[in-house]
């Protein structure tokens, strides 16, 4: 099966650009009710997943923060605690669930690692219930 099948694209999801800063990934995060997004730099490639715990980790490390501050502190400034790895659009399915099992969601670059989407964890398990129960 090929992955496309799952993706969603680039252009439905919520991402943010690698020159953002601290509270502008904080808001969209809070706004979109998302634990984690991706980041993708100025040529459009996928560089890591910033998430809820990448955020609190740097709030605690940085003495006195306040909300205003985090306007200053580029997002490139915090730390990714966890490595979310992407896919080539050409990856198998048992290489998308292998990754799907640690990651809410994976990333999918095209041939030239061009990000282009994600595929959620819960349309992979849909999928696979879809499959498991069909007779029930």
């Amino acid at each position: 099966m090929n992955i496309a099948f799952f993706l969603t694209p680039k252009s439905q999801i919520i991402y943010e650009t690698i020159d953002a800063t601290m509270r502008q990934v904080l808001e969209k995060m809070e706004y979109h009710t998302y634990t984690s997004i991706p980041l993708i730099n100025d040529d459009g490639r996928y560089v890591g997943a910033i998430t809820e715990g990448d955020l609190l980790w740097k709030i605690k490390d940085t003495p006195d923060i306040t909300l205003k501050d985090m306007d200053k502190i580029p997002i490139t400034e915090v730390p990714l605690h966890t490595h979310s790895k992407a896919v080539s659009i050409d990856a198998n399915i048992q290489d998308l669930i292998t990754l799907a099992k640690s990651q809410n969601f994976v990333p999918v670059v095209d041939d030239d690692g061009i990000f282009i989407g994600i595929i959620k964890r819960s349309d992979i398990i849909n999928y696979c219930a879809k499959i498991l129960f069909k007779d029930k």
